[in-house]
């Protein structure tokens, strides 16, 4: 039976494509393949002896990879969190190291298009959530038992949300009388919480951003997928990732700054930079989508490419 598609537009398609510097002999990784925008324009530009493993924790997403790209004998999917893949490199039994791995972190335009996921305060539907909605807790279950102090870190740190506290309670008193279950019944109770609006955004938009993220382990498992991916690539190799908020941003940006910076020696030591071990050469400025594109695709406006290469 054929998989039903929600339209999702890629952002960054082409310069996320061209900083891998593609070998059409090479190995690549996309751990995030959502609807295969950038896995399509890889192969598009691999040879017969080209690979590509397409990863990703949802399940909607690997059966629209497995729909187009199972009768490809130069692509591998897998199905799970991108913090394994050096796992997913190993089950393909390729026996090297890749040449590129991108990443186009959050959430996708299918993901929110679905109300049944529960990403969106938009569309009416159940309160889940979760990238993998087989595996884990959904966003409902975690509200119905979540301490008033942890929630409150979760919405401020996750969400930078000013009226964390407020918001909070306004949960904690609506779930004695009504379990929160519906995501625009969340929304609503936000809404009455908020004393202030933000031009041009919704109040619930930092409480359902801070809750997705709570609920996937979004910020911990990049941490571990970036430190992976660095060990996935041989000397050369790229690393290629889009976030699209501050949070995310905010990672991969010290993480690719301390990496290129290598072993740390007194400032009065003769140490040439080379000498230093740095496992990462950063690659150009950060990049963000054109006016062109944002104006085509709103979704673009908040996304940053950063671009790194495996340098020892």
């Amino acid at each position: 039976m054929p998989v039903q598609e929600h339209q999702h537009e890629t952002v960054l398609l082409n310069e996320a494509v061209e900083a891998l510097e593609i070998k059409p002999e090479g190995v690549y990784v996309d751990g995030t393949y959502g609807r295969g925008g950038h896995s399509q324009m890889i192969l598009n530009q691999l040879s017969d002896s080209g690979r590509l493993l397409v990863m990703d924790k949802d399940p909607a997403a690997i059966a629209v990879a497995q729909q187009r790209f199972a009768d490809d004998p130069r692509t591998y999917i897998y199905s799970g969190s991108f913090t394994e893949i050096a796992d997913a490199l190993a089950e393909t039994n390729w026996g090297q190291a890749a040449n590129g791995v991108l990443l186009d972190l959050g959430v996708s335009s299918p993901q929110l298009d679905d109300a049944e996921r529960g990403f969106s305060f938009r569309r009416d539907g159940p309160l889940d959530m979760r990238m993998d909605p087989e595996h884990g807790m959904s966003a409902a279950e975690w509200l119905a038992q979540v301490k008033e102090d942890e929630l409150v870190k979760v919405l401020f740190e996750y969400g930078e949300e000013r009226f964390a506290r407020r918001i909070a309670r306004a949960i904690l008193r609506e779930r004695e009388i009504l379990a929160i279950t519906r995501t625009q019944q969340l929304a609503s109770i936000v809404a009455q919480a908020v004393p202030t609006r933000e031009k041009s955004k919704d109040p619930a938009t930092r409480t359902f951003q801070a809750i997705r993220i709570q609920i996937n382990h979004e910020l911990d498992d990049l941490k571990a997928c970036l430190a992976a991916s660095v060990d996935a690539l041989e000397k050369g190799g790229r690393l290629v990732v889009i976030s699209f908020h501050s949070l995310e941003d905010r990672i991969v940006k010290r993480f690719m700054r301390e990496q290129s910076k290598g072993e740390q020696f007194p400032h009065d030591l003769p140490i040439r930079h080379v000498e230093m071990n740095a496992p990462l050469k950063l690659v150009g400025k950060a990049i963000k989508a054109s006016n062109e594109e944002v104006a085509a695709n709103p979704r673009a406006r908040s996304a940053i490419m950063r671009v790194a290469e495996k340098a020892s």
